[in-house]
């Protein structure tokens, strides 16, 4: 059993509900979206993948990470590969933590509920607004997160009105990303602070320290 992966390698979580943790990042090719801001282009269209046998990358684990236990499966669009669920569920046999990353346009119902998903709603300056598959909501909980990266104060209304729309505070957390350099992490925050509501800011940990 295969996956098409872009790339596998080791560094910190840097934002989400397990931010910090030293992690495993297996970033899955190819994704079905095209966001104007998307920050990992590689890992779609003519980019470079590797066709990597399910257990080669549990063998990977064994030798040279046995003692990280975190795992982060993001894209691309993972699930636009069958095989991604056989992954997850061998990695949740190991007692690994698995979060998947996921654009937010194809259903994760099949996913299993251990798994910490992180959940991305497009907003209007991405151009992928309409693709947003609103149902998701119903199979996530407190552990997950919903994210919206926001470039403008456009953005920033409309991701307010959806999480007044459909309650996506009382569902699970949610967490305003600024685009960057386009919108100041400064005023971004001010926004947030100024609607006195419960939304996570996070800027991404791992490009502040330069990491992968």
């Amino acid at each position: 059993m295969k996956l098409k992966i872009s790339e596998i390698f080791f560094s910190l979580q840097g934002e989400g509900p397990l931010v910090g943790w030293p992690t495993i990042f297996i970033r899955v090719f190819g994704c079905n979206l095209h966001c104007k801001w998307c920050d990992t282009p590689y890992a779609k269209g003519e980019g470079m993948y590797r066709e990597i046998e399910l257990q080669e990358i549990l063998n990977f684990w064994k030798k040279e990470y046995s003692e990280i236990f975190h795992f982060t499966i993001t894209g691309g669009e993972p699930l636009l590969q069958e095989e991604v669920y056989y992954l997850m569920e061998e990695l949740l046999k190991r007692k690994a933590t698995v979060c998947l990353e996921t654009n937010g346009s194809i259903s994760i119902e099949k996913v299993p509920k251990e798994v910490v998903k992180v959940v991305d709603f497009k907003t209007p300056s991405s151009g992928m607004e309409k693709f947003n598959l609103y149902e998701n909501l119903k199979f996530l909980n407190k552990k997950d997160a919903l994210k919206f990266v926001i470039q403008d104060r456009e953005d920033f209304e409309w991701a307010l009105k959806k999480m007044e729309e459909l309650k996506i505070g009382e569902i699970t957390q949610v967490f305003f990303s600024p685009v960057t350099p386009v919108l100041s992490p400064k005023v971004l925050a001010d926004w947030i602070l100024k609607t006195k509501k419960n939304i996570r800011f996070q800027l991404q940990l791992h490009k502040i320290l330069s990491l992968k």
